[in-house]
């Protein structure tokens, strides 16, 4: 199923870079760096979408493997469904997202997808959105109250994301005859729901799966960096003792196995386990060194989350067209997360 939807993602970016010759955005469609689309949009925005009936905004808090992914699916969605799209980069930036907002509002838009720089602020998203939809994505509102049926949300479960790093870790230990375990924390942004409930999720499936886990060190708050990831835990990777490094992301797990490597340790003798199943982290997967990963389908919340403003805007439930569900209220799509290991990640290539 995986193969066939990158299958079909491809034929999307092939068939938007067709339709999109002459347009100067279109160049920024499709597969396409990181680098090359955080120079694009965070000048002009970058526009998707055939000359379609609704045009609508999606604003990206920032760009990293994982988000550009995201965007790349959005944008071929609105190519498949002949939605009008502009991408806009707030580079982090909570005022320049909420510009955004009020642009795409004086332009008439009827929906807006907004991957918010901070959940804290979902509500002050809604209030400038005025009277359009507003779909948040992957970054769930700190106050889910906000949510409803004109403001919903697509992405993952991040209960779930730990759960399975937990689970793997658990297994591990008791095939090895271990019950209690020291654990290095790699955290990502302090205060983000997905931080909070990564961390969460992973301790509980620990205590769940019979593992008295332990920190060897305070955990480390990395902001899902792998620069900084690998600068904080290099003094202690050689320094304390310690089972395992959980990483909240696999760009800091890459941190620490690059850390590991520079004073001449060897990653594959301890578990490293992240989440995202990124590109890099699938490659260390293979070679050992990243021994599990969480996926998460970016794929799925880009295409999602453009599905979801569509239906809004057209009267219907939010998962049409998808085969995702709802939660109870009918506001939030769930995008499942997978575990991946030696033993399936080819699946995710």
């Amino acid at each position: 199923m995986r193969k066939i939807l990158a299958m079909l993602l491809a034929c999307g970016m092939l068939c938007g870079a067709l339709a999109g010759c002459g347009n100067s955005d279109s160049g920024n469609t499709g597969d396409t760096t990181p680098a090359d689309n955080s120079g694009a949009a965070a000048d002009t925005g970058t526009s998707g979408g055939s000359s379609g009936s609704e045009s609508m905004t999606l604003i990206m808090s920032q760009r990293d493997e994982f988000l550009s992914e995201l965007e790349s699916a959005a944008i071929n969605a609105a190519n498949q469904l002949g939605v009008n799209l502009t991408t806009q980069d707030a580079n982090s930036d909570t005022s320049k997202m909420l510009q955004y907002i009020e642009t795409a509002k004086n332009a008439g838009e009827k929906a807006i997808i907004i991957n918010m720089v901070d959940p804290e602020t979902a509500a002050q998203c809604v209030e400038s959105a005025g009277d359009m939809k507003v779909v948040f994505v992957n970054r769930y509102p700190s106050d889910p109250s906000v949510l409803n049926a004109n403001a919903v949300y697509v992405g993952s479960d991040e209960m779930t994301s730990g759960k399975f790093q937990g689970e793997f870790l658990s297994e591990y230990f008791k095939a090895q005859g271990k019950t209690e375990i020291k654990y290095i924390l790699l955290n990502g942004i302090i205060g983000q729901t997905s931080t909070t409930n990564r961390t969460l999720s992973v301790k509980k499936a620990l205590e769940d799966g019979g593992i008295t886990a332990v920190e060897a060190s305070a955990p480390l708050a990395c902001d899902y960096d792998r620069a900084t990831a690998m600068d904080m835990i290099s003094p202690l990777v050689d320094t304390i003792e310690y089972d395992c490094i959980i990483s909240n992301n696999d760009a800091m797990a890459m941190g620490a196995i690059e850390a590991m490597k520079s004073k001449g340790l060897d990653p594959t003798s301890i578990p490293i386990v992240g989440i995202d199943a990124s590109t890099d982290g699938r490659e260390s997967i293979k070679n050992g060194e990243l021994m599990m990963s969480v996926y998460q389908n970016p794929f799925g919340q880009g295409e999602g989350a453009l599905r979801a403003a569509l239906n809004l805007i057209q009267g219907k439930p939010i998962n049409e067209g998808t085969d995702y569900e709802t939660d109870e209220t009918g506001n939030i799509v769930w995008i499942p997360f997978e575990p991946v290991t030696a033993d399936n990640v080819a699946d995710y290539d």
